[in-house]
């Protein structure tokens, strides 16, 4: 059995949304009791991740630290067609991830007990960002 529905998002511009509760409820509604959650966002500026969902530090850290690896306006970057976070946000996708797979059991999610699912925004300005979420079970 498989469901499948596709969530919207807009982001008001780069960092983490808690994304969790929504790719739960697509859980619940496709009746799946065991299966897999396979999420997946349809852009190339922006990501999925797993985190700690207590602390927003955490969050936070992380942001500076994929700054550092892909700062905006780096004059080496010959793609800026959209600004100066625009090849930035596309490195950042690439060292970070589009689609994640998470277990399900008993209907429900079978993350740990300080994780969630987030959609990392890269770009600066706001989007409206679509991710897929596919049960299977």
């Amino acid at each position: 059995m498989a469901h499948q529905e596709i969530l919207e998002f807009a982001p008001r511009g780069r960092g983490t949304r808690d994304i969790t509760d929504d790719v739960a409820r697509v859980l619940r509604a496709s009746g799946v009791q065991c299966g897999l959650v396979q999420v997946f966002v349809q852009h190339t500026s922006c990501s999925l991740t797993i985190t700690e969902n207590a602390d927003p530090d955490v969050r936070r850290d992380l942001e500076t630290i994929i700054g550092r690896l892909a700062p905006d306006g780096d004059p080496a970057y010959r793609h800026n067609d959209e600004g100066p976070d625009d090849m930035a946000a596309h490195a950042r996708n690439m060292l970070t991830d589009t689609g994640l797979t998470v277990p399900a059991g008993g209907g429900r999610l079978l993350l740990g007990t300080w994780q969630g699912i987030y959609l990392w925004e890269h770009r600066s300005a706001p989007h409206r960002r679509k991710v897929v979420v596919t049960v299977i079970g």
